[in-house]
């Protein structure tokens, strides 16, 4: 599948698919907590922590939204 196809099939997933919605959602979510982090010059052990934890999450998140995609695509197969 193309990077083209590839878009169309989650954008469709976005307006059919309630679990991928709210799989985009979170990762909408954590990514602008993400942006406030790393627009501070300092970031307490906390805030560290809370960092490298958003960034495992997305990475989960965006995992499932593949492994829907990839579902989906092969459905449609």
């Amino acid at each position: 599948m193309n990077a083209a196809e590839t878009q169309d099939v989650k954008h469709l997933l976005l307006h059919q698919n309630d679990r991928y919605r709210q799989l985009v959602e979170q990762h909408h979510q954590l990514d602008h907590r993400l942006h406030e982090l790393t627009d501070k010059h300092y970031l307490s052990v906390s805030e560290q922590l809370e960092e490298v934890t958003i960034k495992k999450r997305k990475l989960a998140l965006k995992d499932q939204m593949e492994a829907i995609a990839r579902e989906y695509s092969c459905r449609a197969s």
